[in-house]
C-alpha cells in the first residue's frame, strides 16, 4: 500500500466518522474525495481524474483551479477581510457588485441585498415579499404560493416552498400559509388530464387564489426553468400568462434564479427569455462559480424602498457583504465577460444536445432529452408508453456512470439524468461526456439495474 493510499484510506474512514453529508444514508461507505481541480477536471486522493459534466451543483461557471480567483480573493484579504454590513457600514466591494450586478438584471431591478447562498437568498425573498405587503397596511396578505416538484433551498422558509416531500420528512411543523401547484411539466401528461398545459396551470392557479383568497396572497416563487425537478422547460406562454394572473391580484412574483442566472442557460439572467418581470430575483451559485459562498437578492426600487423604511429592513446574516465574496464575484463576472461565456454556454450546449438528442429515438429508457444553455437533462422511464419513472435499485446510473468512464453526472427527481457542467466545457469534452451516458444507458435493463 503507497503512502498515498493510505492516506485516503484513512479520510475515509475520518469522514465516515464525521462528516454529515446531505441526502446520504449512514449505509454508504463509498466516498470520492476530491483534492484538485482544473477546469473542467478534477482529481481525487487515488489520483483518478474525473470530467465534471454537474458544475458541482450547477455551478463552477468558470472551470476549477482559475489563480485569478485566488490572487483576487488573497488581494481583497490583505486590504480588508471582513467588517459587517449591518447598520450603516459597507464597503466598496460590496458597492461595486450591487452596481454591476444591477446593470447586468432585467430593468426594473434596482436594489440588492446580499446572502451567502440560495437557500438563505430565498428565505430572504419570502420575508421580504410578507413584509412588504405587511408595511403597505396588508399584513394578512402572507401566503406563499409555490409548485411541486420546486426546488427553493432547505432552509425553513425556502425548504417549505420545496416541493419534494421526502425533503421535508420529519421536520415540521413547516412554515405557515404556503401551498403547492403542478408543475409545468409537458412530459408528465398525465398531470394536466388531456388539457393544454399551460391552460390547467392557469385555472388551477385561478382557482387556488380564489380559494385562499387574493387579499392573502404575498407572492408566488418560482424557478424560471426547473432545476432539481430535471431541467423543467415551460411552455412559452406559461410565465407570461401565469404573470398576468398574478398582476391582476396583487401577488409579487419572486424568481428563483440559483441555478439558470449568470450563464447557466446562456444569458445572464433566464427570467426575460421566458417572458417573466419578476419583483424579486434569488441568485447564487454562478455569481462565484462556487469558489467561495456568495448570493444576492435582487428587488424593485419600490419593493426596496417600502422593506428598508420604518426601522430598516429586518432581514441580515453575518456574511452579508462579505469584502472577500465580493470581490471574488466581480472578478467572476469579469471572466464570464471577458471569456464570452454566454456565448460559449450557448454554443457547446447545444452540442450537447445535439449528441444526446439521438439517445430518446435510440433507447427505450429515454423518454425525452430536454435543454437550455449548458443545461440538459434526459428523462429515464421505464416504460415510454406509461412514461413510468426508472427505477433506481442500489447505485444510480451516475453513479455507475463516475464509476466506469469518471464522468460526473447527477440523477434529479424523480429519474432524470442532468448534465450542468462549467461553461468553460470544451467540444472535446462535451463528445466525452455523452459518449460516457451512452455507454452506460445502453446497458440498462427497464427495471434500472445495469448489465
Amino acid at each position: 500500500m503507497t503512502i498515498q493510499s493510505r492516506e485516503a484510506t484513512d479520510l475515509v474512514r475520518t469522514d465516515i466518522k464525521h462528516v454529515v453529508h446531505p441526502h446520504l444514508p449512514s449505509s454508504v461507505t463509498q466516498r470520492v474525495i476530491m483534492t484538485e481541480g482544473h477546469g473542467c477536471r478534477l482529481i481525487d486522493t487515488s489520483g483518478r481524474e474525473y470530467l465534471d459534466a454537474t458544475g458541482g451543483l450547477w455551478l463552477a461557471q468558470i472551470g476549477h483551479g482559475r489563480s485569478e480567483m485566488a490572487e483576487a480573493a488573497a488581494a481583497q484579504m490583505r486590504k480588508l477581510e471582513y467588517f459587517t454590513a449591518f447598520w450603516d457600514f459597507s464597503n466598496d466591494q460590496a458597492i461595486e457588485l450591487s452596481e454591476r450586478l444591477i446593470s447586468l438584471a432585467p430593468e426594473n431591478m434596482s436594489k440588492v441585498f446580499f446572502t451567502s447562498g440560495g437557500s438563505e437568498g430565498d428565505d430572504a425573498a419570502i420575508k421580504t415579499a410578507r413584509y412588504y405587503h405587511y408595511l403597505k397596511g396588508r399584513p394578512q396578505k402572507n401566503w406563499i404560493l409555490s409548485r411541486q416538484m420546486a426546488y427553493h433551498g432547505l432552509a425553513y422558509g425556502g425548504g417549505t416552498a420545496t416541493g419534494f416531500a421526502d425533503m421535508a420528512e420529519g421536520q415540521g411543523p413547516h412554515l405557515p400559509n404556503v401551498t403547492h401547484l403542478t408543475p409545468p411539466h409537458a412530459y408528465r401528461s398525465h398531470l394536466f388530464n388531456g388539457e393544454d398545459v399551460t391552460d390547467f396551470c392557469v385555472r388551477e392557479l385561478e382557482q387556488r387564489i380564489r380559494q385562499i383568497g387574493p387579499e392573502n396572497i404575498a407572492a408566488m416563487i418560482g424557478e424560471p426553468i426547473m432545476g432539481v425537478a430535471g431541467f423543467i422547460i415551460p411552455p412559452a406562454d406559461y410565465w407570461p400568462r401565469m404573470q398576468e394572473v398574478l398582476r391582476r391580484h396583487d401577488i409579487l412574483l419572486i424568481s428563483d434564479e440559483v441555478v439558470t442566472a449568470f450563464g447557466r442557460t446562456g444569458s445572464w439572467f433566464a427570467s426575460p427569455d421566458l417572458g417573466m418581470r419578476p419583483d424579486i430575483i434569488v441568485t447564487a451559485k454562478g455569481i462565484s462559480s462556487g469558489y467561495i459562498p456568495l448570493g444576492a437578492v435582487l428587488m424593485t426600487e419600490e419593493i426596496g424602498q417600502v422593506v428598508t423604511s420604518g426601522h430598516g429592513y429586518p432581514v441580515g446574516y453575518t456574511y452579508s457583504g462579505h469584502p472577500v465574496a465580493c470581490a471574488v464575484a466581480l472578478k467572476n463576472l469579469e471572466i464570464i465577460e471577458t471569456e464570452n461565456l454566454l456565448t460559449a454556454s450557448r454554443r457547446t450546449g447545444t452540442l450537447l444536445s445535439e449528441l444526446a438528442a439521438p439517445l430518446a429515438a435510440e433507447l427505450d429508457i429515454v423518454g425525452e432529452v430536454r435543454h437550455a444553455g449548458m443545461g440538459l437533462a434526459l428523462e429515464l422511464v421505464a416504460d415510454k408508453e406509461t412514461r413510468t419513472p426508472l427505477p433506481q435499485p442500489g447505485r444510480s446510473v451516475a453513479d455507475v456512470i463516475r464509476d466506469e468512464t469518471g464522468v460526473i453526472a447527477r440523477v434529479s427527481s424523480p429519474t432524470n439524468l442532468v448534465l450542468s457542467p462549467p461553461l468553460v466545457m470544451t467540444e472535446d469534452e462535451a463528445v466525452t461526456a455523452v459518449s460516457a451516458v451512452a455507454s452506460v444507458l445502453r446497458r440498462v435493463r427497464p427495471d434500472g439495474s445495469v448489465a
